[in-house]
């Protein structure tokens, strides 16, 4: 190839890599405000926990079965709203629990700043390095494979035959805890190397990271300070 060909197409590529990072994190700041608008709106309506589960479940029908179809048309931007719109408001019961408690504020800060300084210290580190952490892959499908059949069990322990849980769901919340921050590598690292050109559904990860980031940490920080 043409050393200026191949000069002029790696450039191209990497502006369409940063157009696509862009779009991405200006997509993700603005689902975050929006879903800690409609977490706000939940916690004022006092929203049940019934309600935020049957959101839950409506959210994460969106984003397996709707959104795959729309992530490449004008829709895209509306769902993607849509899903995080109803994730935040399921987490209004969650939050008003810890608010609750004796130290609610100081938990829920903690779980934020938490969640904000992994999400950014990883994020800066890939961009930053543009390392390649695609290998990670198939271990963070398994570990998240693993921790999905633990909680799965761990709820029909405790509901079923009313074992006490609590110690088993801690370490899930660490494994979690552990677990989004590899994907916050992996991830981003797919972003910036042009694995990911779909900056919806680059966000959509992320988002999702950040989230079980977030309520796992909420649960770790909870735990320690009763």
């Amino acid at each position: 190839m043409d050393p200026q060909v191949y000069t002029q197409h790696a450039s191209a590529q990497s502006v369409d890599t940063n157009k696509v990072l862009r779009n991405t994190y200006l997509l993700l700041s603005m689902t975050l405000v929006f879903s800690a608008l409609t977490a706000g709106a939940s916690m004022a309506m006092n929203l049940s926990h019934s309600a935020a589960l049957i959101m839950m479940l409506a959210s994460l029908a969106i984003v397996w079965f709707v959104l795959p179809r729309v992530a490449n048309s004008a829709m895209g931007l509306p769902v993607v709203f849509l899903f995080t719109g109803l994730l935040g408001a399921s987490l209004g019961p969650m939050l008003n629990h810890y608010l609750a408690l004796p130290n609610g504020s100081s938990i829920v800060m903690q779980a934020l700043g938490g969640t904000a300084a992994i999400f950014l210290s990883l994020s800066a580190y890939v961009t930053t390095t543009k390392k390649d952490f695609s290998f990670m892959g198939g271990f963070l499908f398994a570990g998240l494979m693993v921790v999905i059949v633990g909680a799965i069990g761990a709820m029909i322990a405790s509901w079923g035959f009313g074992v006490d849980v609590s110690a088993f769901s801690l370490a899930i919340s660490a494994a979690v805890v552990l677990l989004m921050s590899g994907f916050i590598l992996f991830d981003t690292s797919r972003i910036v190397n042009g694995g990911e050109t779909n900056y919806i559904m680059a966000t959509v990860g992320l988002y999702l990271t950040i989230y079980n980031l977030f309520t796992s940490l909420l649960h770790l920080i909870g735990a320690m300070d009763e």
